[in-house]
């Protein structure tokens, strides 16, 4: 399947579910105060865990009629398979149980050091233990390039989440993200296995983007671990060290400075984050 059939693919699996979803988001579970104090669902980037599932079962369907040049699942879209469902899951642990005591890295390893797990530490640690499995496998990866890629990919996704303090930020960053990276990958088998990740993500941008549900860490961090993931699939060392150094860069900027303070105070910016948005959202 090319990128763009993918991509297609990933936002009609995702329409699909989300018009079958308003009972599964309306449960009382899930509701939220988003920024404005309004009640919304929280955790709607699972349906993108979900229409990655939906796609993927299209392929092997097809695969098993005869339809397509690779029937079989290839390595490249099982390790995004399985680190979309790790992070979702670790993702909706923390979207369902998780509290506003504990905020950021130095707020977890805090509560730690006080004797309490928080859900967001779990999230952190569970996401590094996914990470050295995902760069692990098939193959046995050791020294500096486990490190690297374990830790790019763990970073990315824990960004995707620091980003989610706006109506369809983090997407949107992503797919700034996304476009340079799909014209490196192109149709190699990177390339193909996180576009329907990315179509699924597009299609989730309205409801986004028009507060009626919430990305929610279920979505953030499996947005920002497929993309750390396709870096470390598709390209070189010097690309992934690079991205590492500019993923470590934000993620010590992000404790130090506020990402919204940051983008309120450049034009350039700010019509970006509010492109889209609801008109209480732009007044704000």
């Amino acid at each position: 399947m090319s990128v763009v059939l993918g991509l297609v693919a990933g936002a009609l699996a995702l329409i699909f579910l989300r018009l079958g979803a308003p009972d599964l988001l309306s449960s009382p579970v899930l509701q939220r105060e988003n920024y404005r104090g309004h009640q919304l669902a929280t955790a709607g980037g699972i349906l993108i865990v979900l229409a990655l599932l939906v796609v993927e079962a299209g392929r092997a369907l097809l695969g098993a009629a005869g339809v397509g040049n690779e029937p079989g699942l290839t390595v490249d879209r099982a390790e995004v398979l399985f680190a979309a469902f790790a992070f979702g899951l670790l993702g909706f642990i923390d979207d369902v149980l998780g509290g506003d005591d504990a905020r950021g890295f130095k707020g977890h390893v805090g509560a730690l050091f006080q004797g309490r797990i928080t859900t967001g530490f779990l999230k952190l640690f569970g996401g590094a233990g996914v990470a050295v499995v995902l760069v692990a496998t098939p193959g046995f990866a050791s020294g500096r390039r486990l490190l690297i890629d374990a830790v790019l990919i763990a970073l990315a996704a824990n960004l995707g989440n620091l980003l989610d303090r706006a109506p369809g930020r983090t997407i949107k960053c992503a797919l700034v993200a996304y476009v340079p990276l799909a014209v490196v990958l192109g149709t190699s088998p990177a390339g193909v296995a996180i576009a329907p990740v990315m179509g699924a993500t597009i299609a989730l941008l309205p409801d986004d983007l028009g507060e009626r549900l919430m990305l929610g860490d279920s979505g953030a961090n499996v947005i920002g671990a497929v993309l750390g993931l396709g870096v470390v699939l598709g390209r070189g060392e010097t690309t992934r060290v690079t991205a590492l150094v500019i993923v470590i860069a934000l993620t010590i900027l992000a404790e130090v400075v506020s990402f919204s303070k940051v983008i309120d105070r450049v034009p350039f910016l700010r019509a970006l984050d509010r492109a889209g948005a609801t008109p209480e959202r732009k007044a704000a």
